[in-house]
């Protein structure tokens, strides 16, 4: 694994490790990287530790939490590095669709997991449709 700040502890650095790894032209859901950390209820701690990011790709860095998402392919209202406009111009920018303003078309765009950290994976019987609300 790849540490980045280390003393943003071993959750963040995880986190980081995990979106390094989502390819660009596709996206993950807070839910899942918590999942692939096996840690599925741990989603809004996801969040805060991407809040810290200290290298965002919106800023020339090189996490890219920009292709992070709700569990329904919204944008982050919030979004830390320029707000939601930047993140979708980011997403659009390596080809990223929509299916209306605010949403991605995670039947296209999202990623499965595979090639990451095989000790963060979760468990042969995680259930995908569940975590992702479906």
């Amino acid at each position: 694994m790849r540490v980045y700040y280390g003393q943003m502890g071993e959750f963040s650095d995880n986190v980081f490790s995990i979106v390094c790894q989502v390819p660009v032209g596709k996206v993950t859901t807070y839910g899942q990287v918590a999942s692939l950390m096996g840690r599925p209820q741990s989603a809004r701690y996801v969040g805060f530790a991407l809040r810290g990011n200290p290298s965002p790709s919106a800023g020339g860095g090189d996490i890219p939490c920009h292709r992070v998402l709700f569990k329904d392919g919204s944008l982050c209202k919030g979004f830390a590095f320029g707000g939601p406009d930047m993140q979708r111009e980011l997403l659009q920018a390596e080809g990223i669709t929509f299916v209306d303003d605010s949403h991605v078309d995670l039947s296209v765009h999202l990623w499965d997991g595979r090639g990451a950290d095989a000790t963060l994976g979760p468990s042969d019987d995680f259930d995908w449709d569940a975590e992702l609300g479906e």
